[in-house]
């Protein structure tokens, strides 16, 4: 791509999926300006935002993956270049300096308590990492424009910083009535630590209902998953649909009873709000969820969900919700109430509006 026909923005990450449900947002934001977007990324290229210019390759190794941090920021001639990973703030930084580019860093996770939940990270090994993250939340301070998921992530003094909370797009959902057996679903990344097992388990203890969970597994668990899911008690209860683009993703919810969230206490988890809360509620699925603090003032602020706290628990509430769906009708009536009064319709058009302030030269 010619200087001349650059994008406006070049979005580029070496850890990010192209159907990453956040791309997909921000690009659709960036397109409602009509701002051209190009993204670098994992993946399958199908998979990336609609209207975008999409390169996508494989994960590989962590040496392949810090060739591409090394080599990616020169590669977009973007007139401003977008990052959402923290190992490559330090090249961009350098890069979009020498060019004179513009450049935005998207924090959009507390990545030293998200290492913390990784058992690679721990101990020497995970040294490298760990100073990785501490500079980059230093650098990430000082681009341009620096974004931030939740008022409490790092770093809490930039030169421009925004907070664009990861709220739903609504565009993106499918919110219809409840049909069909009684059916839970689960949308984003699939681990232990996100409660990948014990919601497995909440639906074997609960025989009239089957499962779909849609997203990635970790490759730590996958075969365990797949076992277990094979055993009699759970044969063709609990559908795996890997990861897909979120319109996609949230498709396949149409018709569900509930939805679940079972994220653990880590330490990355206990002070975060995982989207996927705002989401369920904003398709009227009735929420069935662990206590942690933030998702569990959404869940009784709104009435749209259940809080519980065992496997026995949750498989008990789902029971209960197939013998009477009456409960059901009236927590999905109070979370699509909720989000119709609480949620807005495109939460990214801030951040399209700064970015595109800085094409302009006034950001």
């Amino acid at each position: 791509m010619s200087r001349s026909t650059a994008p406006d923005v070049g979005i580029i990450t070496t850890g990010h999926d192209v159907a990453d449900a956040r791309l997909h947002k921000i690009t659709a934001a960036l397109q409602h300006r009509d701002l051209s977007v190009e993204l670098w990324g994992l993946g399958d290229a199908d998979g990336g935002p609609s209207g975008a210019v999409v390169h996508a390759g494989p994960r590989g190794n962590m040496v392949q993956r810090l060739a591409r941090t090394v080599v990616l920021p020169w590669r977009t001639n973007a007139k401003v270049v977008m990052t959402v990973d923290p190992d490559m703030i330090p090249v961009t930084r350098l890069v979009t300096t020498l060019r004179r580019r513009k450049m935005v860093a998207d924090v959009h996770e507390d990545y030293t308590r998200l290492l913390a939940d990784r058992a690679w990270a721990k101990g020497p090994a995970g040294l490298p990492a760990r100073m990785i993250v501490r500079s980059a939340s230093k650098l990430a301070a000082g681009a341009d424009l620096t974004v931030v998921a939740d008022s409490h992530l790092a770093p809490h003094q930039a030169k421009r910083r925004l907070v664009v909370q990861n709220l739903p797009y609504l565009p993106f959902l499918a919110p219809v009535p409840p049909s069909g057996a009684p059916r839970a679903v689960y949308v984003g990344d699939l681990r232990a630590s996100r409660g990948l097992f014990d919601m497995v388990e909440t639906v074997a203890a609960a025989p009239d209902w089957s499962l779909d969970l849609v997203g990635p597994v970790a490759p730590s668990d996958r075969d365990a998953l797949e076992a277990r899911i094979e055993r009699p008690d759970l044969s063709g209860r609990v559908r795996l649909h890997g990861r897909q683009p979120p319109a996609e993703s949230w498709q396949l919810t149409k018709g569900a009873w509930a939805s679940l969230a079972m994220l653990q206490p880590t330490p990355a988890f206990v002070e975060a709000m995982p989207s996927k809360i705002y989401e369920y509620l904003a398709s009227g699925l009735p929420v069935l969820s662990t206590r942690l603090p933030r998702q569990s003032k959404v869940i009784e602020e709104s009435g749209g969900g259940v809080l519980v706290d065992s496997v026995a628990e949750a498989a008990e509430t789902l029971r209960r919700w197939s013998a009477d769906p009456g409960e059901l009708e009236k927590l999905r009536d109070h979370a699509l109430q909720w989000a119709d009064g609480h949620l807005p319709a495109t939460p990214y058009d801030e951040l399209a509006d700064a970015i595109l302030d800085l094409l302009r030269g006034s950001g």
